[in-house]
């Protein structure tokens, strides 16, 4: 370990965690440059512990660079900030006098192809980023999964050339993220550690492990549990940390239910020994948050941290969600010695697959449901290494049942707060 660079990154949030502080981040991204800087100072001037998010716009995650210039020439507002397509000197300019190690920056992006996202942000030094070959190719088009595969294992190596420049790059899983909502979260912490696993495999030494709340606070708990418990296990890399994602489903339309589930993410974060939270705003059923929106946010969601109740943080760790946990990474790393080819063969052989995703690289024959105590449960397990049965229980799927739990989060905290 000596003589190494540290990451800029995975260190400010240890440090925050060795002050019991929660790091509190948003979601943010602006194609005027002007306005990301204003929204990277913003949230540096928040009174919060923070660190800024360049997230880049949906033209520039699929390669569709045309439309970006399009949309530059015509002054058509982006929902993101394009990176590749603006001068490498614009961006160290939006970066210039705010980023630093007192106030790192990740750039997010939803790429199944990131290398030229990478290649943009290591040439002003920017080293954190996230995603991963599964969760950023199977929910959000029809890459073929082995494609993705490569890509990611050729971004981890452009990545870790950085440490030439002295900067240790940061690498966050977006598998405890599959699809926002309703894929069980045994199968989310499995995703999320074996995408850990593939960085770790491809050099990547400072990772983030991701989990989204989900419809069960209990549930969370042991899942947030059971995610700690296998990367400690499991994880070849001291640096790493847990970032727990506020709700990614529809979310509430109520002001005060929106506040009201952010709210429980930070008490989520805190009791589950997680070191960051992913934060959104009250206006995400309706609009692109506004800066002041989003600072907003950010420090409802530290105040809320500071005011939650402490436990033992791997209290649940022996649960059945860490057991249905382990057996999927066990089953997945008994494939292959080569965690991106043992990926593949999972998704082959159906040993993952992710209920109501319909991207041609997974089998489909997966099913969930919520059940009458808020619980994300298994309806049907296909061809998955678990020792429940095929089918959990005798009920016919449909669509109004689908969109009844699609919805489920949205109802249980508008409605709740209307009684009030």
């Amino acid at each position: 370990m000596s003589g190494r660079p540290a990451s800029e990154f995975g260190a400010y949030v240890r440090a925050a965690a060795e002050a019991d502080r929660l790091v509190v981040q948003p979601r943010m991204g602006f194609g005027d440059p002007a306005l990301m800087r204003s929204g990277l100072a913003a949230t540096r001037g928040a009174a919060a512990r923070t660190v800024g998010t360049i997230t880049i716009d949906a033209h520039t995650r699929v390669g569709q660079l045309s439309a970006v210039e399009s949309a530059l020439r015509d002054g058509v507002p982006l929902n993101g900030y394009p990176v590749v397509s603006h001068p490498a000197a614009t961006t160290a300019w939006v970066l210039a006098g705010i980023r630093g190690p007192d106030f790192p920056v990740q750039v997010r992006h939803g790429s199944a192809d990131p290398l030229g996202i990478f290649r943009a942000m290591t040439a002003v030094g920017l080293g954190a980023t996230e995603g991963g070959p599964v969760s950023y190719c199977l929910p959000y088009g029809r890459t073929p999964l082995a494609e993705s595969v490569a890509n990611w294992a050729r971004g981890c190596e452009l990545l870790t050339r950085l440490r030439d420049g002295g900067v240790e790059p940061h690498l966050e899983t977006f598998g405890g993220c599959m699809l926002g909502q309703l894929c069980p979260p045994s199968q989310l912490v499995a995703i999320s550690v074996l995408e850990a696993l593939f960085f770790a495999q491809h050099g990547i030494r400072s990772i983030s492990v991701s989990y989204a709340q989900q419809t069960h606070p209990g549930q969370d708990r042991e899942a947030v549990a059971a995610l700690r418990r296998l990367c400690a296990e499991l994880l070849p890399v001291h640096d790493w940390h847990v970032v727990i994602y506020t709700y990614m489903g529809l979310y509430p339309q109520t002001h005060d239910g929106a506040y009201r589930l952010l709210g429980q993410a930070a008490e989520l974060a805190v009791e589950g020994g997680a070191q960051r939270l992913i934060v959104k705003t009250a206006a995400e059923s309706q609009h692109i948050p506004s800066i002041e929106v989003n600072v907003q946010a950010l420090e409802y969601a530290a105040r809320s941290a500071r005011l939650a109740p402490c436990r033992a943080a791997d209290a649940e760790a022996d649960s059945a969600t860490y057991d249905e946990a382990a057996a999927l990474v066990r089953a997945v790393l008994d494939l292959d010695a080569d965690v991106g080819r043992a990926l593949l063969l999972a998704f082959r052989r159906g040993h993952l697959d992710i209920p109501y995703c319909l991207h041609p690289d997974n089998r489909g024959r997966t099913l969930s449901y919520i059940d009458e105590e808020g619980r994300l449960c298994w309806e049907s397990t296909g061809a998955l290494p678990l020792k429940a049965p095929r089918r959990l229980r005798s009920r016919r799927v449909t669509s109004a049942g689908l969109l009844a739990d699609l919805s489920y989060i949205r109802r249980k905290f508008d409605i709740t707060q209307r009684a009030h």
